[in-house]
């Protein structure tokens, strides 16, 4: 069990509420009182959410404003920011001091990977990490992983001090053989190492779901469609705690209420998921899930998550109204899908592994005809 949190429910820091581009501060801190007034303690952060914001509004409405041993802080050493090994301290201290903490409750390498890690081994990176634990600057050294199960299976071999993996888990992923959802956590599991859930709601892909879709969760009668993908996460063994990055007071509210007195899916809402798996697959839509790591290195800056959400309401609703916002909202002189330049680093970034420069010219077909 992973020390000191309470519950199974998290705050993912990703996707906070914003306003006129900077995060809203007032709605920020109704948020997180609430969080924390209901028995939850554990939020999650990187220094890349919201360029840096996400960790300053952390600092602003939450260390602030609340003892240090009221909240279980997370942050992650990410590659965009770091280089070579002496990089390393120099980033972690500014985090801290970002933060407005001491010291970091869990401190994760971010988004390994079969390069990723490669990298992070050369830089020394895990070893960095482990020597900040012994100076008690971090409590428990884990990792976030998008990669396949073998590759897992590699890095906890490696170093098996790893005391946490966080992977991306939901019903729509659970069996891709991209992500390996579950091949992973039976990894986890093989390991010992306790689980924490990212993207349970893939992006916000199974809350804003196909109209068929829906109609199956709303013959339920029960709860939100982003509860029955929370809650199909959080009923896994071994899975100690399942994130969800809300941006708003309402998805907190809607939040705590079926996981303050959780209740793993029953057999009829299983059913029901399952239809919702199959729709899904039927619409062959595209699984980006918006983290928008591919935009970093974009030298043409391609709204690209934008763009393929503009794609997969074309696909789901077939009316005027994506080509409308891919034409005059999404793009822009030299940023349409058809100035991409095949340079490939977004897909070296993709955690979703996908094949983004043919997405992109698919795109470009639909919608500049």
């Amino acid at each position: 069990m992973m020390d000191g949190v309470k519950k199974n429910f998290g705050f993912g820091c990703m996707r906070l509420p914003m306003r006129d581009g900077e995060v809203d501060i007032e709605e920020m801190n109704n948020m997180v009182d609430a969080f924390i007034e209901n028995g939850f303690n554990y939020f999650d952060t990187a220094h890349g959410y919201l360029n840096g914001k996400s960790e300053k509004a952390l600092k602003t409405c939450l260390t602030d404003r609340y003892k240090r041993d009221e909240y279980i802080f997370t942050n992650k050493l990410t590659n965009f920011f770091f280089k070579k090994e002496e990089d390393i301290r120099p980033f972690f201290e500014q985090q801290l001091k970002d933060c407005g903490v001491e010291y970091f409750d869990y401190y994760l390498m971010h988004a390994q990977g079969v390069e990723t890690f490669k990298f992070f081994k050369n830089c020394r990176a895990y070893e960095t990490a482990f020597a900040l634990k012994e100076e008690g600057k971090i409590k428990h050294v884990g990792i976030s992983f998008h990669d396949r199960a073998d590759v897992l299976e590699q890095i906890l071999t490696e170093y098996p001090q790893i005391e946490v993996v966080q992977i991306q888990f939901n019903y729509l992923d659970y069996d891709d053989p991209a992500v390996q959802s579950r091949k992973c956590y039976e990894v986890c599991k093989k390991y010992n190492k306790p689980v924490i859930v990212m993207e349970p709601v893939k992006g916000g892909n199974l809350v804003n779901l196909p109209e068929e879709a829906r109609a199956v969760l709303d013959e339920l009668q029960g709860g939100s469609a982003a509860s029955y993908a929370i809650r199909f996460a959080a009923g896994f063994e071994g899975i100690d705690m399942v994130l969800s990055g809300m941006s708003s007071y309402e998805q907190m509210l809607d939040n705590i209420g079926y996981m303050k007195e959780f209740k793993p899916l029953s057999n009829i809402e299983m059913e029901a998921v399952e239809k919702v798996q199959k729709i899904f697959k039927a619409q062959n839509l595209i699984p980006c899930t918006a983290c928008r790591y591919c935009e970093a290195g974009c030298p043409k800056k391609i709204a690209i998550p934008d763009l393929f959400a503009v794609m997969n309401t074309k696909q789901i609703h077939h009316d005027w109204n994506a080509d409308y916002y891919y034409n005059n909202v999404h793009t822009a002189q030299g940023r349409r899908a058809s100035d991409c330049v095949k340079c490939g680093m977004c897909e070296k970034a993709c955690p979703q592994h996908l094949e983004i420069r043919k997405i992109l010219e698919d795109v470009a077909k639909e919608f500049e005809k």
